[in-house]
This record gives C-alpha cells, structure tokens and sequence, in this order.
C-alpha cells in the first residue's frame, strides 16, 4: 500500500472533486458512527491499495482532501454504524458502497450474494448481517476531470410549441445502424453520428427523450436468465452517465456524453433525458446493500412507520426515496442541476412524478419537491415533463401537476386509440384532445403545450404492433406472459400478428398514417416512439424492458412500405412546422375572433354545419371535423406583430363506412385545397372543386382554405 497525503478538506461541494491539483472527497451520513474512502488500482479489485479515515465531519457531511489524488482513481466507501433493520438502520462496513455523487462508475455489478447485507437463505433473512466483502463484484466510482471543449455550444432553447420530441434508446437508436461505425453502434457518440442526427433532422424533430442514461442496476434475477434492464429504469448513480453506452469506461463516458450533446445541439436538436428520482436499485428489504442503503438507509429511503425494516412503495420496485429528507432533495436537485450547468442537457421527463410529491401518503400538488424547482433559476428555466402517475393511492395524476410542467398525456394516448378502435362515444372527448386538453389543464392556468401527446411510448406496444396485435406477447419475458399491460386499445385487423392478406395489410398501413397524422395535426407538444416512422416492431411485446437485442433495437434495413411511412411522417412533420395554427400556445376559445369575424375554432358535422349537443352525446357518431380559422394563431414576429397560418379543415373518420363530408362555406375569395388524404397517401395536394370531400372508411383529410392555390403545400 502507498501512503496518500490526507488534509481535512471541505464539506461542498459533495461527491469528489478535481480542483487541478488534487481531490477533495465528500459524503453525507446523518448516522454513520466512522467513514472510511477506499481507493483501488483496479475497478475488478477485492482490496483497496488505501483505506483512509475520514476524520472530519461538518454538519453531518463526512470529507476529507488528497493532494496526490488524480483523475482516473478509483474509489468507494465503506460506512459504519449500528444494522438495526428495525429501526431503520443497515450499516455494514463489509460492503463497499458506490458515491452518491460519482460523477461515473467503472462497470456494473458482478453479482453474488456477498453483495447483500445478509446472508442469503438465512431463515431470519435481513435481520442477521452478513460479513462477507462485497468489493469484487461491486464497480468502483472514478475521480473525472470535468474540463471539456463545449466551445460556442448553446441550448436550442426551442419553444414548446414548436417541440417536436422523438422517445428513443442510445443503444436501441443506433446499434444496427449501417452508417455508424461497428465500435460507436449503440453509444452516445454513436447517438449523434451524422446519419443518425440528419435522419432526425429530415424528420423535422427538435428534441430526443433519451430514455435513463443513468447508471443503473441490471437486476441479478434478470442477469441469471440471459435477459438484462434493457431501459434502465434502475438508477444506482444520479450523476454519472451509463458505463453501457460508452467506448470506454474510465471516465471517459462523461466525455462520451457531453460529445454527443454537442452534436445535437450542433444540429439544433435538444436533449431530455428520462430520470428516475423516485427509487433506486436497492430494491426492497431483501435487496443488496450497493450504495445509499448503507450509507445511511434512514435518511434515503421512505420507511414503514411501524416497522422501519420495511420501505414504502409506491413504484412497484420494492423501495421509495424519502422526499421527506432535506439530503434527498438536494442530492437530487445537484444531480438535476448538474445535468443542466455541467453536461448541457435542456430539461428531464420525470419517471413516475407522483412519487415526488407525496409528503406523506397523499399526492401533494404543489409538493416541497415543486416548489424548489419553481423557484430554481436554473431548473425552472429547462423543459420539465412529468410521467403524471404512479403505482400508489392516487398516482393517477393527469392535469394536476403546477404550472411550468409538462405531462404525459395518458389520456390523448387512450382516447385516440380508442377512436380508431371504434370504440362507441368517443367524439366528445376527441375534440378536447385534438385542441390541446383544455378540460385537464385549462383552469390551472396552464397552457397547450401541458400537454406532451402521444400514441405509443416505450412503455406499450410500438405503432405497428398497436395495429397489429390484440394480444401481448412477451414470453420472451420470463414471466409467463403475466407482465405487461392486458389493455392496449389495439386492433389486428383480423389477423393477430404478421401477415401477408393484401386487405388486412392494406388497412394496417393506412391506421399507422391515420395515428401519425392525428398526433401530429393535434394541439399540444407530439411525442413520437423511436422508429414508428419507420414500421418498427417488437413482435407483440408490450414490455420490453429487458429485451436487448432485435426486439428493441431499430432496424434501419427498410422495406419499400416502411419507406413509404418514413415519408408520410416527413410530409406530416413539414406540415406541423409550416402552419402556425397547428402549434398554438393558449386554448381556443370556440368565440368569434372579432366582432363580424370567425370563430377560432369550429365542429363540424358531415353536413358541413356545426355539432349540436345532441351529435355530441350520440355514442355512434365516429365523424368529426376540425375547423381551425387561420387568424387563429398566437405567434408573433420579431416586431410583435401577429403570424397568421392558414386555414385547416381536419376530418376524421373513425367509423367503417365512407362518407361524403361537405365543407363548410368561408368568407372570402378562396378554394379548399386537399393537403393529405391517409387513404391516398400518394396523391399530390389538390384544389377541391366540389362541394364535398370523399371521406373514406377509417381515414383522415387535412385540408386547408387558401386564397393563392399557386403553390401547393
């Protein structure tokens, strides 16, 4: 062993620390009894070379300095303290334990059952310590310099809406990508490859939802079958990108991942990454002892009042973190903050958000966890998305989270697929998805842009499989086809599965248009699955979660229909972007824009006159169209003054017959003109010179009013 120069260091900031001439080491334990800093030379190694005691404690933070540390050291700590499961306490100095704040992590764990607290198969289970060490299998954090070129790198800051967000994988992305180099497939620099960020930018996105880039758990029941946490909804390091994704893994990946935010931005294109706030992987009582659990497992982790050896769960993952605690906030507002200043992301999607909120049991709207940010000059400034439900009482939280966030708008996603179902009653609430879900967000004073809609997320069936499957099928999944939703909303049109019936592939393909041109022409923010624009499928399985291999990955050899749908999505896309009516900021208001003039918003029936209240209550009716007027825009130019769009006329048939939709007379010189017909893909923009559109079975027109019909959009 060497001999490391100790000095007493500083308390802030947390986590280790390169300050150009050595490393200041920092941890926080309410209840620890001693703290010790292992280093290793070896990020397999089952002994440190040093084990040093941290002697200084400073209003509960444990820390020290080493003038001969580098960037590159490995290290972890080992804390003491009473194992006391019943009274909340699991301290074990026998378990190296990872940095809450290790800014990257060596590699994953190599599992066995040294790295639990207890003996495994012990019949008082966790109540009985085990003193076996754990630090060959555990990973070990390593010491970053954080100095990187971002040169004139800047946030896109792209308005909500004009935010168009694509929800993909790193790895899934670009692992069988033909343009990107074999060692960069499935990384983050793979992720910001030229092909892969021109095929975003021919699409017209402005931003990727990464799913969690964390480092995360692969969970050792998973491992043992051949399987892995594919999405990574397993966090163990809130501040350290993913080893998985990277070339290399000795801190370069911090690199690796400010790279590829460098590139999108390059682009104009932003970055939202997935986090999971809401638990770790420690899992339940019964879990392994890997990083906050041994550090101080009261203060981290929310806890049965009766019996503290027992957590709350309220994420179905066996533990709850403990937003009751003022070192749990702040560890995850640094993390958040640290993805802001230093790695330069634009906003985070908020895994099971709810969680986050909950004070006690009850979800609590304006929580102490929503006030920080609100008042946080850095995270409320960022994009902030909130997955609006959890597993506890009350999770379902839709519409009820406070101004300056965003949600998962589950019930967009329900009701449309719904629609296209031909489920019965669904025109009335289609009409408050397509105009932005002013039922839900309205009378919080929040906006259209609330509202992050979509068909088809990673969680649930891809956009070919919605319509192509009536049943899950995730066998693959080791769990007996009992995981994943059994309500999907979904039709197969006949056939469950694959299949070559020129009838049935015909329609499938015209559904993808339909869900895709829906999405894309409603109000609020679109969210588009990673490869739906391109057919993707995951064979029938609704929860991929641990499939790394073809079932998840996106499979870039196209067909001459996945080519055709690509386009349609582009043509779609280019529509969204050019038309101001199409993205608005505030809800309508279905009243006349001026005195003599049109509303901002009209129904439609296939008569070409208004809906009537008793249209709306009529179960069967499954025709709707959608009139927006083309002064109907709140966008400005530079000089304040109003952007006018043009005037759209979306119908939409859900039903299995074909009508003829009349259109509804305007005023002013001007003709109808036919943008895009999902039952004609093919046919070119077109002036409409009758009175009525065909409106075929299952379909969707977008047409526009235009007094110039020169240039056909």
């Amino acid at each position: 062993m060497r001999n490391m120069r100790v000095w007493p260091g500083q308390p802030y900031p947390l986590g280790a620390s390169w300050d150009g001439e050595g490393v200041n080491f920092s941890l926080f334990s309410e209840h620890a009894e001693r703290v010790e800093l292992c280093l290793y030379d070896h990020p397999d190694g089952a002994e440190e070379t040093e084990r040093i005691r941290l002697r200084e404690r400073t209003n509960l933070i444990w820390h020290c300095y080493l003038p001969d540390a580098r960037p590159g050291q490995l290290y972890g700590y080992r804390v003491h303290g009473p194992y006391a499961p019943e009274e909340g306490h699991r301290f074990n100095h026998h378990k190296l334990l990872l940095d809450p704040y290790g800014k990257a992590i060596s590699g994953n764990l190599k599992w066995s059952d040294a790295l639990y607290g207890y003996p495994i198969g012990h019949t008082e289970q966790d109540l009985v310590v085990d003193t076996r060490d754990s630090a060959g299998g555990i990973p070990k954090c390593v010491v970053i310099d954080p100095a990187f070129t971002w040169g004139g790198d800047r946030p896109p800051k792209t308005p909500w809406n004009r935010t168009v967000i694509y929800e993909c994988h790193v790895k899934g992305t670009t692992k069988c990508h033909p343009g990107v180099p074999p060692e960069l497939r499935g990384t983050y620099l793979g992720m910001a490859y030229d092909p892969v960020v021109e095929h975003l930018q021919s699409l017209g996105i402005t931003a990727v939802e990464l799913l969690p880039v964390h480092q995360f758990v692969r969970d050792r029941r998973l491992v043992e079958m051949g399987l892995t946490n594919y999405w990574g909804y397993n966090s163990i390091g809130f501040f350290a990108p993913d080893v998985g994704y990277a070339v290399s893994g000795t801190g370069q990946q911090v690199y690796e991942f400010k790279s590829m935010v460098k590139g999108l931005h390059r682009a104009g294109i932003e970055v939202i990454l997935d986090v999971v706030y809401n638990h770790t992987g420690e899992g339940n009582h019964l879990g392994p002892t890997l990083s906050l659990r041994g550090i101080d497992n009261k203060a981290y982790y929310r806890l049965m009042p009766d019996n503290q050896r027992f957590y709350m769960d309220f994420t179905g993952t066996g533990n709850s973190l403990n937003m009751l605690h003022p070192s749990t906030i702040q560890m995850i507002m640094d993390s958040l903050r640290y993805w802001v200043m230093e790695m330069h992301v634009d906003g985070f999607r908020f895994d099971l958000a709810p969680v986050l909120a909950r004070e006690l049991f009850e979800v609590n709207r304006l929580g102490t966890f929503f006030d920080i940010i609100q008042q946080d000059p850095v995270l409320s400034q960022v994009k902030l998305i909130a997955e609006p439900w959890d597993v506890g009482p009350g999770g379902y939280q839709v519409g009820n989270f406070p101004v300056g966030w965003a949600e998962w708008n589950g019930k967009y996603r329900d009701n449309v697929r719904r629609f296209w179902r031909e489920d019965p009653g669904q025109i009335a609430e289609l009409a408050y998805r397509l105009s932005g879900s002013s039922d839900l967000y309205a009378m919080s004073g929040r906006r259209t842009y609330a509202s992050i809609n979509f068909v088809t997320c990673h969680d649930g069936f891809t956009l070919n499989d919605l319509v192509s499957y009536e049943r899950k099928h995730n066998e693959g999944n080791g769990d007996n086809n009992q995981d994943g939703s059994d309500e999907n909303y979904s039709r197969n049109w006949g056939v469950d599965g694959p299949t070559d019936v020129p009838e049935i592939v015909r329609i499938r393909e015209r559904m993808k248009r339909n869900f895709l041109a829906a999405l894309l022409f409603s109000q609020g923010v679109p969210m588009i699955l990673g490869g739906d624009e391109m057919g993707r499928t995951q064979r029938g399985n609704n929860n991929a979660y641990c499939q790394d291999n073809e079932i998840s990955w996106v499979n870039w050899d196209l067909s001459p229909r996945d080519r055709k749908l690509l386009e349609f999505t582009r043509k779609c896309l280019k529509i969204f972007h050019s038309n101001p009516v199409l993205r608005r900021r505030t809800f309508f208001t279905g009243r006349p824009l001026s005195a003599d003039g049109d509303k901002d918003l009209a129904w439609i029936r296939p008569d070409g006159d208004e809906m009537a209240d008793e249209d709306w209550a009529d179960p069967d009716r499954r025709v709707l169209g959608m009139l927006v007027h083309g002064e109907a825009t709140d966008e400005v130019n530079e000089r304040g003054r109003p952007i006018f769009g043009d005037t759209v006329l979306l119908l939409m048939n859900g039903g299995s017959r074909a009508r003829y939709f009349a259109l509804p007379r305007m005023d002013g010189a001007g003709v109808w003109q036919e943008v895009l017909d999902t039952a004609r893909p093919s046919v070119p923009s077109r002036v409409v010179k009758k009175r009525a559109v065909h409106l075929a079975a299952h379909s969707l027109i977008l047409l526009r009013y235009a007094e110039d019909v020169g240039v056909p959009r």
